[in-house]
């Protein structure tokens, strides 16, 4: 049966991109199907936006503060109606793309739908330690798709989602240099985030978060079964917590310090 002209639904695909020059082709060749393909980069320095116009309908460049509000300002620049995340050091699968056009034929029945990735980590597929049961909410209507105001893990809130079958493939960790700087990266963001919320105790933070994350994601979240890789995720993952606490600590004691700088002296001046 032909495709409904008249009722498809038409897509735009964002992707966001910062010096992404050895993955990017692969990622913007895999959603060369969509009806729109728009790049917004933040001023790399390498050859990515060359290459991105080479496959991409558009390409915006934005200051990047962090992934929900690059995002933000993102989508309201889409031409289409429907809207599909894809970070630059994933692909859409052919079973992916295949239901999300089959699905785009009429219009959907929901807000938004969450994907399921496959991670992957030094060549090989990564089935638990956290990374095996990965899914975002990745597609849904233009209008109504925003991130939360938050600087990590920020979620998307619509009400009525759906969930695919097709999977992205999901390749982030390039070397362990790139690695150690975006747990740099995030920590900082994190800890900004909980600071925000004025968390209490961050010492505590600090002694039991990082042994507890290693524990949950090598042994209850299976990362045993991965093997040395498994066992890497899992360090890496405490390494992030203890990060994140000690610069949670380091913003709580100069909140402290400026406080009682700022309290005058017995007596008046």
């Amino acid at each position: 049966m032909g495709e409904n002209i008249e009722t498809r639904q038409k897509l735009t695909v964002i992707v966001l991109s910062f010096n992404v020059e050895d993955r990017i082709a692969d990622c913007l060749s895999s959603v060369s199907w969509a009806d729109e393909v728009l790049v917004v980069d933040s001023f790399s320095t390498d050859r990515t936006p060359e290459i991105a116009d080479n496959f991409a309908d558009r390409v915006l460049q934005h200051e990047y503060a962090n992934y929900a509000a690059q995002h933000n300002w993102a989508i309201p620049r889409a031409s289409h109606e429907w809207v599909l995340i894809v970070d630059s050091d994933e692909r859409v699968t052919d079973e992916l793309r295949d239901e999300i056009r089959h699905l785009l034929q009429r219009p959907p029945d929901r807000e938004g739908y969450v994907i399921n990735r496959n991670n992957y980590l030094m060549g090989r597929r990564i089935k638990h330690a956290g990374w095996g049961k990965d899914k975002e909410l990745r597609l849904f209507r233009r209008d109504i798709g925003r991130f939360a105001e938050k600087r990590v893990h920020a979620p998307m809130n619509l009400k009525d989602i759906g969930i695919l079958d097709g999977r992205l493939e999901h390749d982030s960790i390039t070397s362990m240099a790139a690695w150690v700087a975006k747990i740099n990266r995030y920590s900082g963001w994190k800890a900004e985030d909980k600071f925000e919320k004025q968390t209490r105790l961050p010492v505590l933070h600090l002694v039991l978060r990082p042994p507890w994350r290693f524990f949950k994601d090598f042994i209850f979240r299976l990362g045993i079964l991965d093997g040395w890789r498994g066992f890497l995720i899992a360090a890496m993952s405490a390494f992030a917590e203890l990060i994140m606490s000690a610069k949670l600590i380091q913003k709580t004691l100069a909140q402290k310090k400026d406080a009682r700088s700022n309290i005058p002296p017995p007596g008046g001046q």
